[in-house]
């Protein structure tokens, strides 16, 4: 990368740090902390939960037509991804360390904490859980890919590529030989020291 692009990328990886330090200082007036991992409320906050937590039967009679009738679609994915997560999970364990790629972590993308709020109702617990594991997998995943492509091939791509993994951004021009090259050959010295 370039002397500017460099810059702007210090600059993006500062507003991060700083948008997170902002959302922990959100967290902090919701009144809960972390205990072994596990998110504690105040009990007065708590309390308030409670009370506001819909009761599961009028959740059900009040759930829209269409709802019901969409959400055998919605949960029939849960196939494919417990699928995928089994390929992709095989794929990592038999493949990075051959190329040696750090493994991706899997339990840092598949948080189930939501299913601990009482002002959830079982039902809202369980589409939560759905959400996380699903949305939490695809994390998983993109990561996995992100990580294979950094080793394979990693140069950018001639159009705007929307959304990108965070290795992205370290990956050669498009049509900047010199660079691929370069990266290739760090690649290589690295895979021989593991």
């Amino acid at each position: 990368m370039s002397e500017k692009a460099d810059d702007l990328a210090r600059r993006i990886q500062a507003l991060q740090l700083e948008l997170e330090a902002e959302v922990a200082r959100q967290s902090a007036a919701l009144r809960y902390g972390l205990e072994h991992g596990r998110a504690v409320f105040e009990e007065e906050i708590l309390r308030r939960h409670r009370e506001l937590q819909t009761r599961l039967s009028s959740y059900i009679l009040h759930a829209k037509p269409l709802v019901v009738l969409t959400a055998p679609v919605i949960y029939s994915l849960i196939v494919p991804l417990v699928l995928l997560d089994i390929c992709v999970s095989i794929y990592q364990a038999v493949c990075f360390p051959a190329y040696g790629i750090e493994k991706v972590k899997r339990s840092d993308y598949l948080i189930f904490d939501r299913g601990h709020l009482a002002y959830l109702n079982a039902l809202e617990k369980l589409n939560c859980a759905y959400c996380s594991y699903a949305n939490g997998l695809l994390a998983y995943v993109r990561e996995i890919a992100g990580r294979t492509e950094a080793y394979w091939c990693p140069i950018k791509h001639a159009k705007k590529a929307i959304g990108a993994h965070e290795h992205y951004m370290g990956f050669a021009a498009f049509g900047d030989a010199d660079a691929y090259r370069r990266k290739i050959a760090a690649l290589d010295e690295t895979a021989q020291k593991n």
